[in-house]
């Protein structure tokens, strides 16, 4: 069946476990990441599902010409992370699913270990490993706080910086967790995500108004607003080799219109979860911050 990492019998940790064909699918999705891709799906057993974003370096031919199992999309044109996410999910069948990214280096061992959690947790609706930077840091996105007015202005002033461990002060990135514990966080990065699939049916896809940024965010949102736990697991890591696509090397046009994305993510965010829960007059000065910071 397209869509399953198999084969039937994994080993974790020196024990042999049986597992069904159908409990896990992987979507990727890749937009000008042709090198990385190859060296994923070299790695990843089992049929991968592969969404290539109007790719102009050859990447959808590679696939085709040398990964012949795997379940390919090709769109016409980049459709954003979210909608091209969603059409990948909608091909699966599983249990299971995870996103990942082409430029996370994900190891048989991240994915079966945080599997194997995943599986003896069913009050846990999606889960991430700890993502690792090429410099050896962690990349902050795999463990975050929702972007509260509170949260979002210690983070953009700076007290985050100085005091990330403070319960007060660290609430975006939630530093004051026990980063060596398994352990419950707002949201969680979508370039690994593993979520279940009742959770899907339950809260629905990716909202597609997100082109590229805070789609993750807005999912982990209402997956925490269903009544399901959002976890990080950091006992496996998995390097995460960002700004790494097609848009890192963009023309400054390109470039400038990715800022836009995300800052118009932050904007969407706020209208759809927080305006109303706050008083107007704060709501005015957060959306004001945005559109600032965009200038700037």
């Amino acid at each position: 069946m397209l869509g399953i990492i198999s084969p039937n019998l994994w080993i974790v940790s020196g024990m042999k476990q049986q597992k069904s064909e159908d409990d896990l699918s992987i979507v990727i999705v890749s937009y000008n990441t042709k090198e990385l891709l190859r060296a994923r799906l070299k790695t990843l057993q089992g049929a991968i599902i592969v969404v290539d974003n109007a790719s102009g370096d050859g990447s959808y031919e590679m696939v085709k010409k040398e990964f012949p199992n795997v379940d390919l999309i090709k769109n016409q044109q980049n459709v954003g992370f979210a909608r091209a996410n969603n059409q990948g999910i909608q091909r699966t069948k599983s249990k299971y699913v995870l996103l990942l990214n082409t430029d996370c280096e994900a190891t048989r061992q991240a994915i079966t270990e945080t599997l194997k959690f995943f599986e003896t947790h069913p009050e846990v609706g999606g889960i991430s490993c700890k993502l690792v930077l090429t410099d050896g840091s962690m990349d902050p996105a795999c463990h975050r706080g929702f972007p509260t007015p509170w949260a979002s202005l210690t983070y953009f002033i700076g007290l985050e910086k100085f005091f990330g461990s403070s319960r007060l002060f660290g609430q975006y990135h939630q530093g004051y967790k026990p980063m060596g514990e398994i352990h419950d966080v707002d949201c969680i990065s979508g370039a690994f995500f593993l979520v279940r699939r009742e959770v899907i049916e339950h809260v629905g896809l990716l909202d597609e108004a997100f082109f590229m940024y805070g789609e993750d965010i807005d999912w982990c949102f209402r997956i925490r607003k269903a009544g399901y736990k959002i976890q990080f697991y950091p006992h496996v890591s998995v390097v995460h080799k960002k700004h790494q696509s097609g848009l890192a090397h963009a023309d400054s046009q390109l470039r400038f219109n990715t800022q836009k994305h995300f800052y118009d993510a932050m904007k969407l965010f706020y209208n759809k979860h927080y305006r109303y829960r706050y008083n107007p007059i704060v709501s005015a000065f957060v959306l004001m911050g945005i559109k600032l910071r965009s200038l700037l």
